[in-house]
């Protein structure tokens, strides 16, 4: 039962990303210049996606996230941190303007990365090490992603730019909302 909660959040990303796929990205995507005239954009851009390989990849995201919370019991609470990890993921963008346009779920995978591993460190034992195995491997890919470097940048593989600070936000959203979200007697 835990874990139904967080595979019906992985499953509601990716539906609203198939949803959103025929939708006007101009519409939707994150633009900082509209944020306050537009709101709804701190989460919808979240489902808007450039290529079919941007919407591939963050659909494939989703499975992994989906799988690792089925695995790792994440309940509601932590569901609830994912959700409001979403908003807070674009506003973070705010910080750096001249990114005129994002959009895609890769800040909000690295929010669900985040608040898997801080739920999971949060346990004894092996969980305890797995979480921490994640938690290290998502703060390395944060690193050699440079995200305060240039906001926009060419990945080999990728049809589309990838915005790091993004990703960086996205944790970051991901840690703030999970300590929102947990008891002091669950950390």
């Amino acid at each position: 039962m835990a874990s139904r909660v967080w595979l019906t959040l992985c499953a509601a990303l990716a539906t609203l990303s198939l949803l959103a796929w025929p939708l006007p990205r101009d519409a939707l995507d994150w633009q900082p210049a509209l944020a306050a005239a537009q709101p709804w954009r701190a989460v919808s851009a979240a489902f808007v996606h450039w290529t079919p390989l941007h919407l591939a990849a963050n659909l494939a995201g989703c499975a992994v996230l989906a799988l690792l919370g089925w695995r790792a019991a994440l309940g509601p609470r932590e569901a609830l941190a994912g959700l409001l990890a979403l908003p807070l993921t674009q506003l973070g963008l705010l910080l750096r303007p001249e990114l005129a346009r994002y959009a895609g779920l890769s800040g909000e995978l690295h929010a669900l990365a985040a608040i898997a591993a801080l739920a999971l460190l949060a346990r004894p034992g092996r969980e305890r090490r797995v979480g921490a195995g994640i938690a290290l491997g998502l703060v390395a890919k944060l690193a050699l992603e440079a995200p305060l470097g240039p906001p926009l940048r060419a990945t080999p593989g990728f049809d589309f730019p990838v915005a790091p600070l993004a990703h960086l936000t996205g944790a970051l959203a991901g840690a703030l909302a999970w300590g929102l979200t947990m008891r002091r007697s669950d950390r």
